[in-house]
């Protein structure tokens, strides 16, 4: 967080207020995003029952593939986007404004039941060509089983992560681009956020049960941004200062209620 902090007070020193405004707005939004994608991430863990102690290198990995794969996303978004046929360009920010609103409603609808992931898409595309040793190896991705090379469960659980991550990307990278066109911040946006995923995926861990707003405040910035690019395809231009106080409001708001709302073993005493 203070790497960031001062590397969009470096943007704003470089390319002014507005640059760091969208910088401090992506980042913040990629933040806010996060949280839901390192939920789930929990719930693989858990449904892994991935050692603790083993937990960080997966991430560690998870995290290095998500950088590549999200660069990739960029360039391809922003080589659509700097097309110079407006009527492509207008598609392609209605068919984004379009995903935002309908993970919105995803978000907002979802039932308890996306949290068995036994029956999950990704986990069984994976079990079905990742042949897997039924035991952990230590740390270690692949082992050797009389003479036969293997994947441990560890890779399993870095594969499921993963491909759950570019699911999320589907939404955070269009999130990004409709608070600014600026590849450099959305990369550099992106970037920070990322990296910060393993300090805070401690910190949610240990938290999850507590934070039962968020999910509905990650839904409503979903819903914000998409509502923005649609204004912006009729002309109606948000500010990205207002952007930014909306998602930090929105944030905060769905932190604090979480916080603040009498849990059941504190109704209990």
């Amino acid at each position: 967080v203070t790497a960031a902090a001062a590397f969009g007070a470096f943007v704003g020193v470089t390319e002014g207020s507005t640059k760091a405004s969208e910088f401090f707005a992506g980042y913040l939004l990629e933040q806010s995003l996060s949280v839901d994608n390192l939920f789930v991430f929990v719930l693989i863990f858990n449904y892994f029952q991935v050692p603790l102690q083993y937990q960080s290198r997966v991430l560690t990995y998870g995290i290095a593939g998500a950088i590549v794969f999200r660069a990739t996303m960029i360039l391809l978004g922003v080589a659509t986007l700097e097309a110079r046929t407006e009527c492509l360009f207008e598609v392609v920010n209605l068919l984004l404004a379009a995903i935002l609103l309908f993970s919105s409603y995803k978000l907002l609808t979802g039932s308890d039941e996306e949290n068995d992931f036994s029956e999950n898409y990704i986990v069984n595309t994976c079990k079905r060509f990742i042949p897997v040793t039924p035991d952990y190896d230590g740390q270690k991705f692949f082992t050797t089983i009389d003479g036969v090379r293997m994947a441990t469960p560890l890779l399993l659980t870095l594969a499921v992560i993963e491909l759950s991550d570019i699911a999320f990307a589907v939404d955070s990278i269009p999130a990004v681009f409709g608070v600014t066109r600026d590849p450099f911040i959305v990369f550099s946006s992106n970037l920070f956020a990322i990296l910060g995923l393993r300090s805070l995926y401690t910190l949610i861990s240990s938290s999850m049960a507590e934070l039962e707003y968020l999910q509905p405040a990650v839904a409503a910035i979903l819903g914000f941004i998409g509502a923005k690019m649609v204004l912006d395809f009729f002309g109606l231009h948000v500010p990205t200062e207002v952007s930014l106080g909306i998602v930090a409001t929105t944030l905060g708001a769905g932190v604090s209620l979480s916080l603040l709302r009498p849990h059941d073993d504190e109704q209990n005493d």
